[in-house]
């Protein structure tokens, strides 16, 4: 994981109070109250305005649509959702600054250009004039401009510079697949060069069976002397790339790996405890971060809650308990439904607000989560998740 930089808004040329004067530190800046404004007009109709959005962008520009995949509707709102997020994150420089170079680093993989982001600008802002009609003027163009002129520029530059020292992608090939109960399966790859990666990132994968479809999966251990990856996949109902990883993968097939990516990793300068919940294939991440407190020599307290329905979806619960027999600063939870809901179950534990929280599983456990954990006094700026795009319209304003 890159650190989050610590450069303030103007430095990063982010925009200001107007895109000159510098704005009060903790106030909204100028652009960014136009820019939510236009946010929340088409919150209601935000399907149309993204089917608007990608019409415009292929009628204008249809050499672009081969870069998308046959079928849209599994993903046909990431692209415009990923620039919302950064929009509605502009006066956070920190979080918006990792958050796009991320982006800028895994669109490589698709084959993004710099030359195609004014294509995309010009579909935002058709969409945006089409939809936000009470609160588009003059004013509110402009904020937007400045607003996605920054976006992209942050994008491209990543881009750039991740280009001079890794591939836009890897070739992985499946060495074992372990199929731990009907739906979930353990598969470890080998990818075709050295996959630099941190324990609590993730990747994004693309089978061969359904090309241009990517999906992310977090990492199921701490980076291994053999460079071999492990990854947990549930196949879910109607999900191409979960059900054909989990019943048709096989040794010997060849996969595609994006960069790794994602912030729930260790800052290992501290001796904060860890405070992790893992619900169902969540749990992978969260092991891979008590390998890595355990390889760096750490004897921080921490706390593993893993939620699953019953105790029969507890599929890696042994290798948690074993690694609770081995290490004695770690404590393994196993919360079940006749339990209660997991983040209420963590809650009765605690207190929690002197540890560093990490949160992964079904975006619904993760949003009740960090609900819970900030009524419990975590602060905010202490529990990490990688589901900042889709966690934005819970947590706006």
């Amino acid at each position: 994981m890159m650190d989050a930089p610590t450069t303030t808004t103007e430095e990063r040329g982010l925009p200001a109070a107007d895109g000159k004067e510098p704005r009060i530190p903790g106030e909204p800046s100028a652009d960014a109250v136009l820019v939510r404004r236009t946010l929340a007009e088409i919150a209601p109709v935000a399907d149309r305005v993204t089917s608007y959005f990608y019409a415009l962008l292929f009628i204008r520009h249809p050499e672009l649509r081969e870069m998308f995949p046959a079928a849209m509707d599994t993903q046909r709102d990431r692209l415009l959702k990923a620039l919302l997020t950064a929009a509605e994150h502009m006066d956070d420089a920190p979080v918006l600054t990792a958050y796009l170079e991320n982006l800028g680093r895994g669109h490589r993989k698709y084959g993004t250009q710099a030359t195609h982001y004014p294509a995309v600008g010009e579909a935002l802002i058709g969409a945006l004039v089409r939809y936000a009609e009470k609160s588009w003027d003059e004013q509110t163009e402009a904020a937007w401009v400045r607003t996605y002129t920054t976006i992209s520029q942050i994008m491209i530059d990543a881009a750039a510079e991740n280009e001079r020292t890794a591939p836009a992608w890897w070739q992985a090939e499946v060495v074992s697949h372990d199929l731990r109960t009907p739906d979930i399966a353990v598969v470890t790859l080998r990818p075709d060069r050295p996959y630099p990666f941190l324990a609590g990132q993730y990747t994004t994968l693309e089978t061969p069976w359904w090309p241009r479809i990517w999906r992310h999966y977090s990492f199921a251990a701490a980076p291994r002397p053999d460079g071999l990856l492990s990854l947990h996949v549930k196949a879910v109902p109607a999900g191409w790339v979960s059900n054909a990883l989990v019943h048709r993968a096989r040794p010997g097939d060849l996969l595609r790996l994006g960069p790794p990516a994602g912030s729930m990793t260790v800052d290992h300068s501290t001796d904060t405890g860890l405070l992790c919940m893992g619900g169902g294939t969540g749990i992978a991440p969260i092991k891979a971060l008590v390998e890595d407190v355990a390889e760096h020599g750490d004897r921080r307290p921490v706390d593993v809650f893993y939620g699953a329905r019953s105790g029969h979806d507890l599929y890696d619960i042994d290798t948690m308990l074993r690694l609770q027999k081995t290490f004695p600063w770690l404590s393994v939870h196993a919360v079940t439904e006749e339990q209660g809901r997991l983040p209420e179950a963590v809650c009765r534990y605690g207190p929690w607000n002197e540890r560093d929280a990490y949160l992964s599983g079904p975006l619904d456990m993760v949003r009740r989560g960090v609900d819970a954990l900030r009524g419990a006094g975590v602060p905010s700026d202490r529990i990490r998740h990688d589901f900042l795009a889709e966690l934005a319209p819970a947590t706006a304003g």
